[in-house]
């Protein structure tokens, strides 16, 4: 590592930009899907509220904390190495790590499957004209949310239990490496 470089803080920035590639092709698979294949269409799904709202909450949070959030947590990174001299060795690479890992597995895993519950829930409440299922609320939780096994908000929380505990082990790192002594 060189006097102006952080290796924690361009793992993070490549996360960022992994996270950014994946929503980008997720975004581009949306659009030209409600052109010609997604049936019904994303927009549907989303107006009509209700499970379709599962949708959009995986999607924003995504954006915010798989994209926005690694970047950010990169510049935590570069200011505790750079900025204040204190390289992260031993175990303070474990927590950062695990804080990697933890975190983008998390994320993916828990608004991933917010977005599928949501567009496959909210296509199932939409009237059979417009290509929906034609199913109520209840139905839709029976048949849609615990359609695999444990059901989707099973595993969505467990997601989000991997994604803190990312976060809590990179923020516990943060506290260890800022009260260290300067290299």
């Amino acid at each position: 590592m060189s006097a102006k470089s952080s290796l924690w803080a361009n793992r993070f920035l490549a996360a960022a930009i992994v996270q950014g590639a994946l929503v980008t092709g997720l975004t581009a698979y949306v659009v030209i899907g409600q052109l010609w294949f997604l049936r019904p269409e994303v927009s549907r799904v989303i107006a009509a509220g209700g499970a379709g709202n599962w949708f959009t909450m995986g999607y924003l949070s995504y954006l915010i904390v798989g994209v926005i959030g690694a970047a950010v947590t990169s510049l935590f990174y570069y200011y505790i190495e750079v900025t204040l001299n204190k390289p992260y060795t031993g175990t303070l690479n474990t927590l950062a790590g695990l804080h990697l890992i933890l975190m983008n597995v998390g994320i993916i895993g828990a608004t991933w499957m917010m977005m599928i519950g949501g567009y496959l829930g909210g296509a199932a409440m939409l009237p059979k004209a417009v290509g929906g299922g034609g199913l109520t609320a209840a139905e839709v939780h029976d048949k849609v949310f615990y359609a695999i096994p444990g059901g989707y908000p099973l595993w969505i929380s467990i997601f989000l239990i991997v994604l803190g505990a990312g976060v809590l082990l990179g923020g516990l790192g943060y506290v260890l490496a800022w009260r260290r002594k300067t290299a």
